[in-house]
């Protein structure tokens, strides 16, 4: 068992997450100071503060360790990861400390040439967006019912083929709760994000119901962003598309996740690559002309060369925006740590992802706002990528401290920001049946909050 002691300093986490890219499970023995790694050898390591630090000058404290950790690991057994001692959900925020010099974090942090050019051309990128969302209040509208739940999530989403009778009450709650905060918003939001769960889970009267509600209580004009995630491609219907339009709907995504139907079907989704290309096809015949779809890459059920061909399939229909997802292991999904390693018979993932990003440069995309998550494969990333001038305003801002997100609806987490760079959050309850009791309380605590 290798453990890693601890000396005048207390940066578990971060160690932790060193630890877990070697040797995967780790445990943290406060007590004596140590992190144990049941998989690793039978060695005892030293963090440093003075070490660490010396051999990372100016670098702060948490970080240095990291890196100090990363370089013994490395020497130990001869790994190295594609984001090197990165591990943080936003590589770009360290792209931008480093003015976009690509060779710092390759010197620094020992990151990857190609994660590391990745990290800096998508942080210029982010931060024009983020200057833009800045500008007001992005508002999100949280949906937590799905059709069903796929394999590898653990998202709050509700199974509505079993609370069918809760999603109209749930419609009435949201624009209980819009109607309560609309008043006090002096001006209309950047950009406002339906999201879920899946949001056309609705039928198609709740659905044009609440998107009018948001309309009206968010006072979207032509200007505003306004996204549906749309998702699953079996919940779209030529109706909800006119209500979307009719309300003031400029984005929609549609989330395939896999163009390989054994795949779907395996992960518990109930549409095939057919009604995919089905609803793609309706959307743009009803007038929408910026579409998103996700894919994910390392699935359990595909290889590597599967991904790719969906990723081929995907660009070949040429929505505005793909966004390239690694798997990874949530809490509550029922996939195991063990489905989401690379390689074997299911091929090289970190290549195959590589592959892809060559792909959709060559179909004229280019990456412009990135995320990690923790227990992926390899420490791999999450990449938007878009067609000149269609990126998405609100996903930048989400991911940005920079940027003041309300949001409503169960689970729906806010987020204000302040001038000498904090930021704040604020969440409503995440039981449905709680929320929906009381969507008034979440109101108020809005308006509390960002001090309406």
């Amino acid at each position: 068992m290798l453990k890693i002691k601890l000396f005048e300093h207390d940066n578990y986490y971060g160690l932790s997450d060193i630890a877990r890219l070697f040797f995967g499970r780790c445990v943290e023995d406060r007590d004596e100071n140590l992190i144990l790694c049941p998989d690793g050898p039978d060695k005892e390591i030293i963090s440093d503060p003075d070490r660490s630090l010396s051999g990372n000058p100016g670098m702060p404290l948490k970080r240095a360790v990291k890196v100090d950790l990363y370089r013994q690991l490395n020497l130990l057994t001869g790994l190295s990861f594609p984001w090197g001692s990165l591990t943080g959900i936003r590589p770009a925020i360290i792209a931008c400390e480093e003015s976009f010099d690509y060779r710092s974090l390759m010197e620094k942090y020992f990151v990857r040439e190609d994660k590391a050019r990745l990290a800096c051309e998508t942080a210029r990128t982010e931060s024009r967006i983020s200057e833009e969302a800045s500008n007001g209040l992005n508002i999100y509208v949280g949906v937590p019912f799905c059709p069903g739940r796929c394999e590898y999530c653990s998202f709050i989403a509700e199974d509505s083929t079993h609370h069918l009778a809760r999603l109209g009450k749930y419609a009435d709650a949201l624009i209980n709760e819009m109607s309560i905060i609309s008043p006090y918003l002096k001006s209309s939001p950047v950009s406002v994000y339906m999201g879920g769960g899946t949001p056309t889970v609705f039928d198609e009267k709740d659905f044009g119901k609440v998107a009018n509600a948001i309309s009206r209580s968010f006072r979207v004009f032509s200007g505003t962003e306004f996204t549906v995630e749309a998702g699953r491609p079996d919940t779209i219907t030529k109706g909800k598309l006119e209500s979307m339009r009719r309300y003031g709907v400029s984005r929609i995504c549609i989330n395939p996740q896999s163009m390989r139907d054994e795949t779907l079907r395996l992960l518990g989704r109930s549409h095939t690559a057919s009604d995919t290309v089905k609803a793609y096809e309706l959307s743009r015949s009803a007038g929408f002309k910026i579409i998103n779809m996700d894919l994910i890459a390392g699935l359990k059920y595909e290889t590597a060369d599967d991904f790719l061909t969906s990723v081929r399939a995907v660009a070949g229909l040429s929505p505005e925006n793909i966004t390239i997802h690694t798997l990874y292991k949530k809490r509550r999904a029922r996939i195991s740590r063990d489905d989401v390693i690379s390689g074997g018979d299911r091929g090289d993932v970190d290549s195959a992802v590589r592959t892809a990003y060559e792909i959709l440069r060559e179909s004229g995309y280019s990456p412009y706002y990135m995320y990690r998550q923790k227990d992926t494969e390899l420490g791999l990333e999450n990449v938007g990528f878009c067609k000149d001038g269609t990126y998405s305003i609100y996903n930048v801002a989400m991911m940005s401290s920079s940027c003041q997100v309300l949001s409503v609806g169960a689970g729906a987490m806010s987020k204000r920001t302040f001038p000498d760079g904090r930021f704040e959050r604020c969440a409503n309850v995440k039981d449905v049946s709680l929320y929906m009791k009381d969507p008034e309380a979440m109101a108020r605590r809005k308006i509390e909050f960002f001090g309406l």
